[in-house]
C-alpha cells in the first residue's frame, strides 16, 4: 500500500495545485513558462501515475477484504462508465453540448469512473485508489466550477454534429474497453457473469 498511497499523493498532488496554490502556479508558469511548467509538471505526473499502477498491482494481490459487493454492481459500474467515456471525449473534442453544460467534463466523468469502482470492489486497496480519485474529483469539479463562474467563463456550442461525434466516440471506445480492453489490462472481465 506504500507505492499506492505515494503514488496518489505524487499524481493527485500535482493535479491538485491549481486548488491548493493557485498563486504558486501562477508563479511557477510565469517563471518558467508555459512548456517548461507543463514539462516539470507531466514528468511528475508520469511519476506518480506509474507509482500508482504498481503499487496498486502490489497491494491488490493481498488487500483485505472491507465488503464483498454482489454480482450486480460490476455489471452497474460497467454500464456508469459509458457515460464517463463520453465526458472524456467531451473533454478533448470541444464545441459540444456536454463541455458547454459540464463545463469540465474530463472531471466529471474521473468523478462517475471513480464512484462505479467503488461500487463493484471493497478491499482495502480499490477503496484507497477510487475514494482518492472520487474526493480529488468532487474537489476539483467544484473548484474548476468557481472559477468558471468568477471568470464568466463560457464554452462554445458548435451543434449536432458535434454532440454526435462526442456521443458516438465515447460510446466506441467504451465498447472496446469494456468488451475488450479492461479484461486485457486489468485481468478483469466487467460483464463476466460468474
Amino acid at each position: 500500500m506504500t507505492y499506492l498511497m505515494l503514488g496518489l499523493l505524487i499524481f493527485l498532488g500535482t493535479h491538485s495545485v491549481r486548488i491548493v496554490a493557485p498563486g504558486w502556479r501562477d508563479a511557477q508558469l510565469a517563471r518558467r513558462g508555459e512548456n517548461g511548467w507543463k514539462g516539470v509538471y507531466s514528468l511528475i505526473s508520469i511519476v506518480g501515475l506509474s507509482l500508482v499502477i504498481w503499487g496498486f498491482g502490489l497491494a491488490r494481490a493481498d488487500s483485505p477484504v472491507l465488503w464483498s459487493p454482489p454480482i450486480w454492481t460490476r455489471h452497474l459500474a460497467a454500464s456508469l462508465t459509458l457515460p464517463a467515456f463520453i465526458l472524456l471525449v467531451a473533454a478533448y473534442l470541444p464545441g459540444s453540448r456536454i463541455k458547454a453544460a459540464v463545463g469540465h467534463p474530463m472531471v466529471a466523468g474521473v468523478k462517475i469512473w471513480a464512484l462505479a469502482h467503488l461500487l463493484a470492489n471493497g478491499t482495502l486497496a480499490d477503496v484507497t485508489l477510487f475514494g482518492a480519485f472520487l474526493v480529488w474529483a468532487v474537489a476539483n469539479f467544484i473548484a474548476a466550477r468557481r472559477r468558471d463562474r468568477v471568470a464568466g467563463r463560457t464554452y462554445p456550442v458548435r451543434g449536432g454534429p458535434r454532440d454526435a461525434a462526442v456521443v458516438g466516440i465515447g460510446f466506441a471506445a467504451w465498447a472496446l474497453f469494456a468488451f475488450f480492453g479492461h479484461a486485457w489490462l486489468i485481468g478483469v472481465s466487467p460483464f463476466r457473469v460468474g
